[in-house]
């Protein structure tokens, strides 16, 4: 199925896919961080939103 892109927001909430620029600018704005910290966050502890917040200091 294919991203429905009126939709602002990631389809699975748990995890964070940094391929799609929608979720990218989402979560840039959700944690309130750049997009170059974002993907270091991913980088550093995977995908999972839970995580990222708490490397993030977010959590």
């Amino acid at each position: 199925m294919a991203d429905d892109l009126d939709n602002r927001g990631p389809e699975d909430r748990s995890r964070i896919n940094v391929n799609e620029p929608h979720e990218v600018r989402y979560w840039m704005q959700r944690f309130d961080v750049t997009e170059e910290d974002l993907r270091k966050a991913v980088a550093e502890v995977g995908v999972a939103v839970d995580r990222i917040a708490e490397q993030l200091g977010k959590k």
